[in-house]
This record gives C-alpha cells, sequence and structure tokens, in this order.
C-alpha cells in the first residue's frame, strides 16, 4: 500500500495483484531485450533479465468527507480467460477496509474505462447474482465509453460477460451515472479525455493548494512507454489514436510539477515524467 498527499487531497493504493513477466501479451513490443535496454526501468519497473513489472491495484481517492475509488481490478468469483484472472479469491475487500476504506465508505465509483480489470469489483456474488460491491456509491461511467461497449456488436467485453457481470448490474441498480470525458467530481478533482485505448478513456487530474497529480488510467500501461511512446497494448481500440494520445500527455506533463500515478505501474507507482532527448523518462 502507498499514499501520496496532494494538498488536501490523500491518495491511497491498495494492490490486488503485482506480478513479473506474461506482459508480452498486453505490450507485444516490450520483449527482454528491447527492455533491458532501457536500463532505468531497473529494479522498479523491470527485472534484469527484461521481464516488466506491473500491478492491478485500486486507488482511493479521500477529500474532506467525500471517498472516490478509481477503478475496481478484477474481482472474486468471475469466469475470465487469462489463468491468473480467472475465478479469483483474494482479500481485496479485507484489503481495503484494512487501508480505512471498508466498502460501504466508498461514495464514488469511477471506472476510467470498461476492461475486465478496471470493473471488476464493481459486483460481487451473493445469494446467487451479482449485487453492487459499494452499496452507497454512484458509480461514474463515461458516457461515451458505455455507449461504446453497451452495444452488441462490441462483443470484446461481452465475451466473458465483462460488462453483463461488471457494469449492467450497476446501471440494473440504479447506481450508474453516465458522465462527459471532462466531468468535474469536485472543485480539485476532474476527468481529463484520453481517448484511443478505448473510445470513451478518461484519466483523472487533482488539483489541490497548488498541488497537481494525474492518475493515468490505461493511456501508458507501463513507464517503458515514456521511453517508447510508440510501444502500443494490444488492448488498444486504435494504437495510432492512443499513440497520438499518449505522445500528447507526455509532452504536456513533461518537466512539470504534476505527480503522475501509473494505473498499472509498480511499486513505487508515482513520480515525474523527464525530458530524456527526444523521449522521456520516470523519476521517482
Amino acid at each position: 500500500m502507498n499514499n501520496w498527499q496532494v494538498g488536501n487531497v490523500k491518495i491511497t493504493r491498495v494492490i490486488e495483484m503485482q506480478v513479473s513477466g506474461g506482459s508480452k501479451f498486453i505490450l507485444p513490443d516490450a520483449t527482454r531485450d528491447a527492455v533491458q535496454k532501457i536500463d532505468w526501468l531497473t529494479p522498479h519497473f523491470a527485472e534484469p533479465d527484461g521481464r516488466l513489472i506491473m500491478s492491478i491495484h485500486a486507488l482511493i481517492i479521500e477529500v474532506g468527507d467525500r471517498r472516490i475509488m478509481v477503478d475496481t481490478c478484477l474481482g472474486n468469483d468471475k469466469e475470465r480467460g487469462i489463468p491468473g484472472w480467472n475465478m479469483r479469491h483474494g482479500p481485496f475487500l479485507e484489503d481495503i477496509s484494512a487501508a480505512g476504506y471498508p466498502r460501504e465508505s466508498i461514495d464514488t465509483v469511477l471506472c476510467t474505462h470498461l476492461h475486465v480489470d478496471h470493473v471488476g469489483w464493481n459486483t460481487m456474488w451473493v445469494d446467487e447474482k451479482w449485487v453492487p460491491t459499494f452499496p452507497n456509491a454512484r458509480y461514474l461511467f463515461g458516457r461515451t465509453e458505455w455507449d461504446h461497449w453497451s452495444q452488441e456488436q462490441n462483443s470484446q467485453a461481452r465475451s466473458e460477460d465483462i460488462i453483463g457481470d461488471s457494469v449492467q448490474p450497476i446501471v440494473d441498480a440504479n447506481l450508474a451515472d453516465l458522465v462527459d470525458s471532462d466531468h468535474k467530481i469536485t472543485d480539485e478533482i476532474w476527468l481529463e479525455p484520453t481517448p484511443g485505448h478505448t473510445p470513451g478513456h478518461v484519466s483523472v487530474r487533482i488539483s489541490s493548494q497548488g498541488e497537481d497529480a494525474l492518475i493515468t488510467g490505461d493511456f501508458m500501461h507501463h513507464p517503458c512507454q515514456m521511453a517508447r511512446p510508440d510501444w502500443r497494448s494490444s488492448a488498444d481500440y486504435d494504437g495510432e489514436w492512443a499513440e497520438n494520445t499518449r505522445n500528447g500527455l507526455l509532452e504536456q506533463y513533461a518537466d512539470q510539477p504534476v505527480l503522475v500515478i501509473g494505473t498499472h505501474f509498480a511499486t513505487p507507482t508515482a513520480g515525474h515524467i523527464l525530458r530524456d532527448g527526444d523521449v522521456y523518462r520516470f523519476k521517482v
């Protein structure tokens, strides 16, 4: 677990899983030889042999009496095609409670997009049905994102019933709010449109008392994409669009006093983007 303070805003990371290797399916260009050439990735973000280290975690934002969870990881009891993700029985709910955020205390859930590893704990299996995990929360889904994935022809998410088991039950329970890609959550927290990985993908901007932070979502999966912005994710809806978005954000936030918190960045997870010749690097 990590904590960061940005002005009045506290951000807490709760890990569902962190692994080395196996990430080539998401970043196919990140071969071990190619990763080893980016020496600053070791030891935090890559093993010496070039295997990437990646994390699936939730980020809980606390400001005033608000408790906002950004992305809800994989969840338990769900049939998934990836072995380590299938029918999990992990301690995530116990872990968020130990961090000071029992599920009943969360008042807002924000999904940066509706991929499998960002919506899983939206629901839990109780009495033979999927029910909202956070009963006192409003769930914020991007309107553009929902419009895309809710169409029957968009079968990628439906192939494992990701929408059916992790999103539709929230809509059916009348707990979902469809929001614009620049939606303002509080005076200090708002969404920043970062499309390409999915059509309605968003990141989260925080600005409080002269301090700033950015929660990435998946416009970057790994810090290696700072050194190689051209490395596209195999899960990108539109790889060129995603790459253009990534280049724009790297340019915008390089050498700025903005704490960047990666949604899949391994421990220590947060740092600053620095220019490194024609590309960038991550300083933690």
